[in-house]
């Protein structure tokens, strides 16, 4: 249970830090009008990755009892983790910059980033492929109780990260620069493909 609570958190760490349209978002608001702002659009961005990881670990509790489909959907969080470690280094290397130019959309800060979240479908195959990797190791299927588990893993580390993001947007600025989001990069994706491996070695054991 301990594994499971851990390895959560460090994926929902890994998954909300690379930085995307919900961090520049939040740098963007967060600049103009301070902490709350920016923490209200990163709080808003967890409704949507909630609904989507409800949405995909429903299906999931149902297709992993079957073996066929845990090795196929194992497969797919495989290829998936290593695309978005791909990327990671890839902009990691590049020094890609966030796009903070649009201006101030009407909604509100915690509406913003719940759109902006529910806006991506893609959420619900990484979902997927985060879910096989986590419930894939326990005997017997996931029952309620290590979904609940899960959840309060995932919800802590966002929750973490919500925190930190915004107070790095209204206090440290001087943190935000392209070295920062360099690293964030490296280690969301040095993450990824940690979890890659581990999943690989569960499909070989058994397959064995």
């Amino acid at each position: 249970m301990t594994t499971l609570l851990i390895s959560s958190f460090i994926l929902a760490i890994s998954f909300c830090a690379p930085p995307g349209i919900i961090t520049a978002e939040t740098v963007r608001r967060g600049t103009a009008r301070g902490f709350i702002p920016a923490l209200y659009v990163q709080f808003g961005s967890l409704v949507g990755d909630t609904t989507w990881a409800i949405i995909a670990l429903t299906g999931l509790a149902f297709l992993i009892q079957n073996n066929i489909a845990k090795t196929i959907l194992s497969l797919i969080g495989i290829t998936l983790m290593i695309k978005l470690a791909w990327d990671a280094f890839k902009d990691a290397r590049d020094g890609k910059q966030l796009d903070i130019s649009a201006s101030s959309s009407t909604r509100g800060d915690f509406a913003s980033g719940a759109f902006l979240s529910l806006g991506n479908p893609l959420n619900i195959v990484f979902w997927t492929g985060l879910g096989t990797t986590v419930f894939a190791s326990i005997t017997g299927g996931p029952q309620p109780i290590h979904f609940a588990i899960f959840f309060a893993g995932f919800l802590s580390g966002a929750l973490l990260w919500c925190f930190i993001m915004a107070g790095l947007v209204a206090w440290g600025k001087q943190w935000m620069t392209q070295n920062f989001f360099r690293w964030v990069n490296v280690t969301c994706g040095m993450a990824l493909i940690y979890f890659a491996i581990q999943l690989s070695m569960q499909i070989v054991q058994s397959l064995i």
